[in-house]
C-alpha cells in the first residue's frame, strides 16, 4: 500500500471529503495539528513557533537566524518517521508540501475549487460579507504562498507540485473519492523497496540538515544510500576550509554516513557565504533615512557577526517591530515622517523587551534626556566608531538574552 498527501485549498467543503477518502482506503488521517503536537513533544518547540514556520511570512532576520529552516526541518524529521513506518497515512493540509517528490509511494493531490465557490462557502461558514470572505481567502492563500515560495519558489497552486489535481466544481463527495481512489491504486504509486529507501534517505537528509543548521550552516543537502552531497550556493573565501568543516560536522554528528561530498552548486554566486553564529546579535533593526549610511554600516556590522536589517523611516521600523520583533534597534532621531523619539516611545509601548540604541548627528542634550527616560539602552553621536557601536549592540543583545532566560527559568 501507499500514502496520500492532500492539500485542500482553503474555504472549500473538503474536511468530509478527506475523511471519506481516508476511511474508504483504510488510511490513518494525519493533519497539520497532529504534526505540530508530535514535533513539539519531540523537540520541545512551542506549537506557536511551529505554526509560524509553516504558515507565516519569513522573517526579515531569518537570513541571520536560520530559524525557519530549523523549524521546518524539525517538522520534516517527524514527518519522515511517519513515512518510513509501515503505517499508511492520508496527510492533509500544508504538511503535504513537506513531503519530497522523491518519495514515489505518496500520491500528492490538490483539491481545488473556483474562486467564487470559495467565496460563497466562506460567506456561509464564517457568516461574513462577500468583502470579508474575499479578504479571508486572500489571507489564507498568502499563508500557503509564503510556504511554497520558501520551499520551492513556486505558487501553491502550481500543478507541478501535485500528481493529481481534482476540481470540486460539480462533483459529489462520492465522485471525488472515486477519482482519488482510482489514481491511488495505480502501480506507479505503490510502496516498493526502492521507494522505502527513498523515504529513509529523506529522513537521513533531515538529520544531516539538523546538524548543519544548528552549527550555523545553510547548504543544500542530498542523501542517497549513505552518500551525503552538500552543495554550496554562495562564494567562499576559503572553500577547502569550509569543505573540511562541513565534513567534520556531518561525520561526527550523523550516524551511517558512508561518504560526504561538498560541491559548488550550479547557482554558486558572488554573495559571500557566512556561517551563522547564533550566540551573537542576529536580529538587529537599523533605522535611518540615509540609505547609503545604513548600507555601509550594516555591511561593517555583518563583518563583525552582527546580523543587521535596515529600513529608512519610522513607519517601516514600527511595522517590522509589530511583525518580526527584533532584539535590538539602532535608531536615528531626525527622519522624515515620524520623529525618532516618537518611534522610540511607540516601540517601547509595543515591545518593551526590544533594546534601542539612539544614533544621531543632530540630537540635543534634551533629546538625550528624553530618550534615556523613555528606556533607550544607549545614546550615541555620529560619526560613529563602528567598534563602539558593535560593542553597544552586543551588550544590548546580552541584556535581552539574559532577561529572556530569566523569564523562562
Amino acid at each position: 500500500m501507499s500514502s496520500i498527501a492532500i492539500y485542500p485549498c482553503t474555504s472549500i467543503p473538503a474536511s468530509d471529503v478527506v475523511k471519506d477518502i481516508a476511511e474508504s482506503l483504510d488510511l490513518t488521517l494525519y493533519k497539520d495539528n497532529d504534526l505540530f503536537a508530535d514535533t513539539s513533544r519531540r523537540y520541545g518547540t512551542s506549537i506557536d513557533k511551529l505554526e509560524q514556520a509553516l504558515y507565516g511570512k519569513t522573517s526579515v532576520f531569518n537570513q541571520f537566524t536560520l530559524e525557519r529552516e530549523k523549524l521546518v526541518n524539525q517538522l520534516k524529521s517527524v514527518l519522515g518517521e511517519k513515512l518510513v513506518s509501515k503505517e499508511e497515512f492520508l496527510f492533509s493540509g500544508s504538511i503535504s508540501f513537506l513531503i519530497s517528490d522523491q518519495i514515489s509511494h505518496v500520491l500528492k493531490v490538490l483539491l481545488a475549487d473556483t474562486k467564487q465557490s470559495r467565496i460563497d462557502n466562506a460567506i456561509v461558514e464564517g457568516k461574513v460579507s462577500e468583502k470579508e470572505a474575499q479578504k479571508i481567502i486572500r489571507n489564507d492563500d498568502l499563508k500557503v504562498y509564503y510556504l511554497t515560495d520558501f520551499l520551492f519558489k513556486k505558487e501553491a497552486y502550481d500543478a507541478s507540485l501535485y500528481d493529481l489535481v481534482v476540481p470540486l466544481e460539480g462533483k459529489s463527495r462520492e465522485e471525488i473519492v472515486s477519482v482519488v481512489s482510482q489514481y491511488f491504486h495505480k502501480t506507479s504509486v505503490l510502496r516498493t523497496s526502492e521507494s522505502q529507501l527513498e523515504a529513509e534517505d529523506l529522513l537521513h537528509e533531515c538529520r544531516v540538515n539538523f546538524a548543519l543548521l544548528n552549527s550555523g550552516h545553510k547548504v543544500k543537502v542530498f542523501v542517497k544510500d549513505g552518500l551525503v552531497k552538500l552543495k554550496v550556493e554562495k562564494s567562499v573565501l576559503n572553500f577547502t576550509k569550509l569543505v573540511n568543516e562541513l565534513k567534520t560536522i556531518v561525520t561526527n554528528q550523523v550516524d551511517a554516513v558512508k561518504e560526504v561530498v561538498v560541491e559548488k552548486s550550479p547557482e554558486y554566486n558572488d554573495s559571500i557565504y557566512r556561517r551563522q553564529k547564533f550566540d551573537l546579535p542576529s536580529k538587529v533593526l537599523f533605522v535611518d533615512d540615509e540609505k547609503e549610511f545604513v548600507q555601509t554600516v550594516s555591511e561593517r556590522l555583518i563583518s563583525r557577526d552582527v546580523g543587521t536589517y535596515g529600513v529608512f523611516n519610522g513607519e517601516e521600523a514600527l511595522n517590522v517591530i509589530a511583525e518580526d520583533r527584533p532584539d535590538v534597534m539602532v535608531l536615528d532621531l531626525k527622519m522624515p515622517g515620524i520623529y525618532g523619539i516618537e518611534v522610540l516611545r511607540r516601540a517601547k509601548e509595543m515591545a518593551p523587551e526590544v533594546e534601542v540604541i539612539i544614533l544621531t548627528g543632530h540630537g540635543t542634550h534634551q533629546d538625550m534626556m528624553d530618550c534615556m527616560q523613555l528606556g533607550a539602552f544607549a545614546y550615541m553621536n555620529k560619526p560613529v566608531d563602528i567598534g563602539e557601536l558593535s560593542a553597544n549592540i552586543k551588550a544590548a543583545n546580552e541584556k535581552v538574552m539574559a532577561e529572556r532566560m530569566q523569564a523562562v527559568a
